[in-house]
């Protein structure tokens, strides 16, 4: 019985099986990683070099005597041998393929999953975890959210008070965002660029990009403990422990979501300090420079800010920012890099994007017509939306089936070049630990990669959950604290209430809990 998770672009299955022996022959010379090497080591394998498939796609043909692999790239060989590992579920003591003939290659070109490490800072242990699950589901672009108000996760040798300050809070919100319950011990963390070099390395070995997430010209609450200077109008702050909600609205306080002043030509020193930094530690083409939520208040207030929107000619604030953004866009594009924005960016109306320079990551819960415009007339775009990629979201609020049964059309977007893919985000508000980030992670994962691999028409959900069922052993067998059933929320509309409540107020833990039981 097929097993795989994503399901392959085409699969026919023969009679017999396939039982592991002999050695492997490759024209690849592959690091096996992962495990592969016991895998390969006790294999007849074949895996030929055939330059008709496309870069990461693979051709798989299982007899009872020989298993035979055809790729173009080695990242297209890896994949072959994720679904052979798949197909006799090696993980779990299985040593028999059933015979088949796979010709598999992904829908879209990003396939990617988010992680929030400025609100909870996880470490190189659980990054590298991570990127070993994103590579078993043929996922290939790892998103590094590393800075916002809450912390700066880092190291810039150019500013060293962005760690040493920056990376530190005394006190965390707990309790939802309609609470103001804080939990007083301090947290910390952030990662040197030897770290970050290491991390990059490891992922490249399996073929994954990643792409940091430095927020500009929003969210450096963080930034500006360090540097006041950058604000446009400096006072002594601590790094914020609150996420938003109700505690700034009691405490009047909404310094944990400043603008960067863009009325002063140092503020664009530092940031130009930053991405130099930045661009020279990642590979990526991609570099993501965020640009939501940013708030006008005091470029309304700020002299330099107003000085400057008089003399560009811009019409108002929301002009500022697009200024601010082509002065990035511009900077980048020399370094060779392509910056990504949120979907807010493309509201300045005097936002540069010739030659379709910015790539857009749709993710705002309520449909954004500029974002449909922008991608349907040939804009570059990552959709992440809401409803179906927010996993920190409860599984009561967003079932697993939102993220499965995803189409673009949903959102007035026609798929075709200018479509990158799909990404998961796991915003860490709410996610303290491993434990709650892999209940928020698992099964989505398994359902994005099938969004990201598979062809639309051939997607079915209960097929899915039937090879869901198929796979528990395997994540059990990981030691994956993956959402038993979506926590048997899908007949109880009553606890389906109290959880979303509980996680606006009270205990956005719940579901783990729950899932204990």
């Amino acid at each position: 019985m097929m097993n795989l998770i994503p399901l392959p672009k085409t699969y026919a299955e023969n009679e017999g099986v396939y039982t592991f022996g002999g050695k492997i022959k490759s024209d690849f010379e592959l690091p096996l990683i992962n495990g592969f090497a016991e895998l390969c080591n006790d294999a007849d394998f074949v895996i030929k070099k055939d330059e008709s498939v496309s870069r990461e796609g693979y051709k798989l043909t299982v007899n009872t005597d020989k298993l035979v692999i055809k790729a173009s790239s080695e990242i297209g060989a890896y994949y072959a041998l994720q679904s052979v590992r798949r197909l006799c579920s090696f993980d779990t003591g299985g040593r028999e393929v059933p015979c088949c003939e796979i010709d598999d290659e992904p829908r879209f070109k990003w396939r990617g999953l988010q992680l929030d490490e400025s609100r909870h800072f996880f470490g190189k242990d659980t990054v590298k975890r991570y990127l070993d699950f994103m590579f078993a589901e043929k996922l290939n672009t790892f998103h590094w959210h590393l800075t916002d108000d809450q912390g700066w996760r880092i190291e810039i040798k150019k500013y060293p008070l962005l760690t040493e300050i920056g990376s530190k809070r005394a006190y965390t919100q707990v309790g939802g965002w309609e609470s103001a319950k804080t939990e007083n011990e301090p947290h910390f963390g952030f990662y040197t660029q030897e770290d970050i070099k290491e991390i990059v390395s490891f992922a490249a070995e399996r073929g994954i990009t990643v792409v940091p997430e430095i927020d500009f010209p929003a969210h450096c609450a963080s930034a500006m403990a360090g540097y006041p200077e950058l604000a446009c109008f400096p006072k002594e702050t601590e790094v914020p422990g609150y996420f938003g909600g109700l505690i700034p609205q009691r405490r009047f306080d909404f310094r944990w979501n400043r603008t960067l002043c863009c009325g002063k030509e140092s503020t664009f020193d530092f940031v130009f300090g930053v991405l130099d930094e930045v661009c020279e530690l990642f590979s990526s083409k991609y570099i993501h420079i965020g640009g939501d939520e940013a708030p006008t208040g005091e470029w309304k207030r700020c002299a330099e800010c107003q000085r400057v929107i008089k003399e560009n000619g811009l019409k108002n604030e929301d002009e500022l920012q697009g200024w601010f953004e082509n002065r990035l866009i511009s900077y980048l594009k020399e370094k060779g890099k392509t910056p990504i924005g949120w979907n807010e960016i493309i509201r300045s109306k005097n936002l540069n994007n010739e030659g379709n320079s910015v790539v857009v990551q749709y993710w705002t819960p309520k449909r954004d017509k500029f974002a449909e415009a922008y991608a349907n007339s040939g804009g570059a775009m990552v959709l992440s939306n809401h409803q179906s990629f927010y996993f920190d979201m409860p599984y009561a609020m967003y079932p697993l089936s939102s993220t499965y049964n995803y189409k673009p059309s949903d959102y007035g977007i026609s798929v075709s070049d200018n479509i990158l893919g799909v990404e998961g985000e796991l915003w860490s508000e709410w996610i303290p630990d491993r434990e709650k980030l892999d209940l928020s992670a698992f099964p989505r994962i398994q359902a994005l990669a099938e969004v990201a691999w598979s062809p639309e028409e051939k997607r079915d959900f209960a097929d899915f959950k039937r090879r869901l069922d198929l796979l528990k052993p395997t994540l059990k067998k990981l030691e994956i604290g993956y959402a038993e059933d979506e926590i048997s929320l899908n007949s109880d509309e009553a606890q389906k209430r109290l959880i979303n409540k509980k996680f606006r107020r009270g205990d956005p833990l719940l579901e783990l809990k729950l899932n204990k039981n």
